[in-house]
């Protein structure tokens, strides 16, 4: 099996060649790993990558390089710092920090925040306790031995000193070897004060009382507003002519600006420019732009879901992700085979806040003021784009009214950097809704085909899955890409998820970018990425497995988890691999009373994932109870129980949101959120037309977390992928129609039942 390795976590946190140093500064203390520490320590002239600082009132100020949008991840990470530090937490603050060479990868998505900070941000606190202990049993005139730390103090016997006064005036300058941080006394879980212990989300009043700023919210004296005009394709679109002879009567109005776009990201674009929104929301309407365009003009759905299953149909196709000996031989001696398509539409991020971004040069740097998920990937295009160094582009940070992956990709700035260049001052540019969806870096439409070969006694020998749809790290990270067995390099996020953890005897996984897609569109990355999909694919197959072999589903599917071989896990995150999803499972059918009777037309199905990736599981299972009107064959979701094993939870409050977020999220895609691609563009541009999940469809919701001293895995993204395919699941249960087309409407379910 090919193992996709993520790029190393921030560059200044690479275990392999950095120590610690802990640093007295005017304003307090400085603590971070430092780019290189030798047993002598680091030099003066070395500068450090600070993690936290502690300030001589006590204050400590923890610095996050993860996009806060609603996940509460400064929250976290700050309880991670402040439990091994042993800090008071009333005194603890978060700050989000603008994009920086010494932060290292700056990325916010996976599922990956807590998981990749955790160690970090331990070895982090744990040093700065020990060397504030140190210096605090100095002022005390003890031994350190003789000495604890507190809620921000340390303290020996009846004697203590806060770490201000600590600050003040003790000598920090203490510097770790790596080999010390190797052996670095991390708390074991019995004596965790804050991890795991509820709390408030730091980032909640500044949401609520106004005080947070989003990158709507930008502003500098002198700026102008723009309005972009979204060309009919994304990537083979050229302007022709401008006609602006009716926008001039719009008061404010100052001019239509023709793009020219070094770094291909914009091509065919003009921005309209005005004194304020208002009159470049007015301007736009009346600008006229005519196009020429090129055959993605032409590109329709059906197009690409015919070119994926063209794809598919070819052997030599795509990279070998999974690659067992034997498959071909097993499908070959078969007693019996089973095979299934499943499909699922474009799907749009849909985020809260429109896109938009403020742009202006100022003393020889350029500044962008936008919310976004993923600075190390964005700053390369706009060094492209505007012909400067990255060094002289900073991002400034802000809250994001929503991300959804959407924000992962930082297209939208491209736009406001050129027209602030081109004009020579500030330019915020702001997305209407239907602009947003026009420009959005939406899901690709997919096709999957799985199969499974059956020898004696109905015992799987063999299994293939294949996926096709449109790439997006293909188009936008290529540096993310691994290369499957057949020397093919892949998109990991458009098949993690049919690498599975049940045993099937031989098994391949095929991956497939479907290149009419690529040009076609920008495909994107959106919540819970390929397994919001692929997972579909495995957990309905495995259903129609159970029941083409006249098995209970959820005997079937324990039967399978059974641990073997690959499947066993390992450290640091994936220990008790697939015993640990049997688990979740076990632990779910007996929440719900799996088997019991239920009324007619109602039915309960089960899903199972692992969320992500292999080597970051979070252990997850789902089961649905729906009821579905044969007459219409609308389905109602009564009930929704999840159980998740996640590792340690560092903040149980956050990780309930997330989960339940995320599982309505996946219910929304199931059978609400569906959008088209017609002739080059998507149809839906406003909630008129795209209908995500109303609160008149709200289930219950019943969610359990694992206790666990494991290593913390992501939250974000993994119940996403459970809810469509227990939802389907249910629906075969209750009413024998077999769905295989993501999203599921009523019509769908009721022309099954018309075959049943």
């Amino acid at each position: 099996m090919n193992t996709f390795v993520k790029p190393p976590t921030p560059v200044n946190a690479d275990p392999s060649r950095r120590g610690f140093m802990i640093v007295a500064t005017a304003a307090g203390v400085s603590m971070g790993f430092t780019a290189a520490a030798g047993a002598a320590g680091v030099t003066a002239a070395f500068e450090p990558t600070i993690w936290y600082d502690v300030g001589r009132d006590g204050e400590i100020t923890v610095n996050v390089i993860r996009a806060e949008m609603g996940q509460h991840v400064g929250t976290a990470i700050a309880r991670i710092v402040a439990d091994e530090l042993e800090a008071d937490w009333s005194k603890v603050k978060i700050v989000s920090v603008d994009s920086d060479a010494k932060w290292g990868l700056m990325v916010t998505g996976g599922s990956w925040s807590v998981w990749q900070s955790y160690l970090i941000y331990s070895q982090a606190g744990a040093a700065g306790r020990i060397a504030l202990i140190d210096a605090g049993a100095k002022l005390l005139g003890v031994s350190p031995d003789k000495c604890v730390a507190r809620n921000g103090e340390v303290v020996a016997g009846k004697a203590s000193i806060s770490y201000g006064d600590i600050v003040a005036r003790g000598q920090l300058n203490r510097t770790f070897t790596q080999a010390e941080l190797d052996k670095m006394p991390i708390k074991p879980a019995t004596e965790r004060r804050m991890i795991g212990k509820p709390t408030h989300a730091r980032d909640i009043p500044e949401k609520t009382n106004g005080s947070g700023h989003y990158g709507l919210d930008a502003s500098v004296p002198g700026m102008i507003y723009a309005r972009p005009k979204i060309p009919p394709t994304r990537n083979d679109s050229q302007v022709v002519s401008v006609d602006d002879s009716a926008a001039k009567a719009v008061p404010g109005y100052i001019g239509s600006l023709t793009l020219d776009d070094p770094s291909a990201t914009v091509p065919g674009w003009v921005v309209v420019l005005a004194d304020s929104f208002v009159a470049a929301n007015r301007a736009a309407d009346l600008v006229k732009v005519t196009w020429k365009t090129g055959p993605s003009a032409n590109v329709s759905e059906s197009d690409l879901q015919a070119r994926a299953s063209a794809l598919i149909a070819d052997p030599k196709a795509g990279a070998l992700v999974v690659e067992d000996p034997g498959v071909d031989g097993a499908f070959a001696a078969a007693k019996s085979t089973l095979e299934a398509t499943y499909t699922t539409a474009s799907a749009l991020h849909f985020q809260m806040e429109p896109l938009n971004c403020l742009a202006f040069e100022k003393d020889g740097l350029f500044e962008i003021h936008a919310g976004n998920q993923w600075q190390s990937l964005v700053l390369p295009w706009l060094a492209k784009a505007l012909g400067r160094p990255e060094n002289t582009i900073v991002l400034r940070t802000y809250l994001l009214g929503g991300g959804f992956g959407r924000r992962l990709n930082g297209d939208y700035m491209i736009p406001a950097a050129l027209a602030s260049k081109a004009i020579g001052k500030p330019v915020k540019l702001v997305f209407t809704r239907a602009d947003d969806v026009r420009f959005d870096s939406f899901r690709s439409p997919s096709v999957q085909k799985v199969r499974m070969a059956f020898g004696e006694g109905g015992r799987v020998v063999g299994m293939e899955h294949t996926a096709c749809a449109g790439w997006p790290t293909e188009v936008m990270a290529p540096f993310f890409m691994p290369k499957g067995d057949n020397g093919v390099a892949y998109d990991p996020f458009a098949i993690n998820g049919a690498n599975h953890w049940y045993s099937v005897g031989s098994q391949r996984v095929r991956a497939i970018s479907n290149e009419l897609a690529n040009s076609s569109f920008r495909p994107g990355w959106l919540r819970s990425v390929g397994p919001g999909w692929t997972n579909f694919a495995v957990e309905s197959f495995m259903d129609e497995a159970a029941h083409s072999r006249g098995e209970d589903t959820l005997a079937f599917r324990l039967k399978l988890l059974d641990g073997a071989g690959r499947n066993a896990g390992g450290p640091p995150s994936a220990v008790g691999g697939a015993h640990r999803q049997a688990a979740v499972l076990k632990r779910l059918a007996d929440k719900v009373g799996w088997g019991k009777p239920l009324p007619k037309d109602t039915g309960l199905g089960i899903a199972t994932t692992f969320g992500q990736e292999r080597d970051m599981p979070t252990w997850t299972a789902c089961a649905a109870r729906v009821r579905v009107d044969r007459a219409t064959g609308k389905v109602k979701v009564e009930k929704l129980t999840l159980v998740v094993d996640a590792g340690t939870i560092v903040h149980p409050d956050g990780a309930l949101a997330q989960v339940e977020g995320s599982s309505l999220w996946g219910m929304s895609l199931a059978l609400f959120e569906g959008a088209e691609f017609v002739n080059g563009q998507i149809a839906e541009t406003n909630l008129d037309r795209y209908t995500p999940l109303r609160m008149a469809d709200l289930p219950d919701l019943d969610i359990e977390f694992v206790d666990s001293t494991e290593p913390p895995v992501g939250l974000g993204e993994p119940a996403t992928t459970v809810v469509g395919p227990a939802i389907a699941n249910a629906i075969f249960n209750a009413v024998g129609a077999r769905m295989r087309h993501l999203p599921i409407r009523a019509a769908d379910v009721r022309s099954a039942l018309t075959h049943v």
